[in-house]
């Protein structure tokens, strides 16, 4: 007989035989809550007309009220998008640039964003600079001191990331954004982990753009995220398929939210289930969803140390304060050359599937043959995921 799941993995329908420490790749979301869309669809089904055209405008806002909630912001500022990629995208299609203008970006940037804002430059014939982060990480400030300094009166756009994918680091956007935009630079930031991961407050924060998903740490179902505009910023920001909205005679509500409303048909449920998963994971614990972003750092601070002390590794690659749900450990060097990711999976990811169950990534970083291993802390895992995985590297790389 199999033993009992822990008490949150019971919430998620998560391969029992599977030690899943990646909930940052792709999230996971709760049976409670894909019950709830099952329904929302059946509903849809069951009359389609009276639901996208009569019903369905009442029900997004209701979503939007409880994720502008969530988030900090004013509810008219966020549209919803089906993942932050295509937020990234949104932003820089509707941006016009001038010969000899700069993109800034990190190099830590999120593979897919970077393509679209080098496409994006390449037809607009202005050049993107890279801004070199240090790697390991000793403070906050070092980072903010590494995008500044490449920062110069040519340069228009930051592209950064909240969260970085590859490195985990919780990267210190307030001061960026605050120092950016003394210099008459706004920001765009890319905020795919951010929800649900840490607090969010994006009036307060004051970016040009933020664009985040809602199936990673808020646990939504896949193809729910949004895109925050600043108010100053909406004038004929269009999103990526102009439907109905733009000759839409209706003055009840502004431009940009007529137009993001409605691009077309699609199946809205994922954006629906907002309110019901926002919910959902705040009642899981006493403390609600502080709690549950606390209990997560902690738990992946706890790990991180466990696994640096297994490995031998002296010092961690980032500070504490840069720790979200994620974290970062080394390992030691792998292949000296390989193709580059996204394309190249490392043979110790594919071994420690394999041969043990655990889904976990390991990255190349900054460049082959160095690689590091990327851990999530979500409710459903327990000290036991990470001492299975500390056990499985020690016997893979013995």
């Amino acid at each position: 007989m199999s033993a009992p799941l822990p008490a949150h993995r019971t919430h998620w329908g998560l391969d029992p035989q599977v030690v899943f420490i990646n909930h940052g790749s792709f999230g996971a979301c709760p049976k409670a809550v894909l019950q709830h869309q099952s329904e929302l669809r059946a509903r849809l089904e069951s009359e389609p007309v009276r639901f996208l055209a009569r019903e369905l405008e009442p029900l997004l806002e209701e979503a939007r009220a409880a994720l502008a909630a969530f988030v900090g912001v004013d509810a008219d500022d966020l549209a919803f998008v089906p993942n932050a990629t295509t937020g990234v995208n949104t932003v820089l299609r509707n941006l016009r640039f001038q010969p000899g203008d700069e993109l800034l970006t990190t190099d830590n940037e999120y593979n897919a964003s970077k393509n679209a804002l080098d496409v994006a430059a390449a037809e607009q014939g202005v050049k993107v600079v890279v801004a070199k982060l240090p790697w390991p990480v000793s403070s906050p400030e070092s980072v903010v001191d590494a995008v500044m300094a490449q920062v110069t009166p040519r340069t228009r756009l930051v592209l950064i990331d909240h969260i970085t994918s590859q490195t985990a680091l919780v990267l210190p956007v307030a001061e960026l954004v605050r120092r950016l935009r003394e210099r008459g630079v706004e920001t765009l930031v890319d905020g795919a982990h951010g929800p649900g991961m840490v607090p969010l407050a994006l009036q307060e924060l004051g970016a040009a753009y933020y664009t985040g998903n809602c199936h990673k740490w808020l646990c939504a179902p896949k193809g729910a995220a949004f895109l925050y505009v600043r108010r100053d910023l909406q004038r004929g920001f269009k999103p990526m398929v102009v439907s109905h909205g733009h000759n839409s005679p209706r003055t009840d509500r502004s431009r940009f939210r007529l137009e993001f409303d409605w691009v077309g048909t699609v199946d809205p449920t994922p954006f629906l289930c907002i309110p019901t998963v926002i919910r959902f994971m705040g009642g899981l614990v006493p403390g609600g969803w502080p709690e549950v972003m606390a209990s997560n750092r902690e738990k992946a601070l706890a790990a991180r140390r466990r696994l640096n002390a297994r490995l031998g590794n002296t010092e961690p690659l980032c500070p504490e304060s840069m720790v979200g749900s994620m974290a970062c450990v080394a390992l030691p060097d792998g292949f000296p050359e390989h193709p580059e990711p996204p394309l190249y999976v490392d043979p110790l990811h594919v071994r420690l599937f394999e041969e043990h169950h655990i889904e976990v990534p390991v990255t190349a970083w900054p460049r082959a043959p160095r690689r590091h291993l990327r851990l999530s802390a979500q409710l459903y895992n327990t000290p036991a995921d990470y001492e299975a995985l500390g056990e499985a590297l020690e016997a893979l790389l013995r």
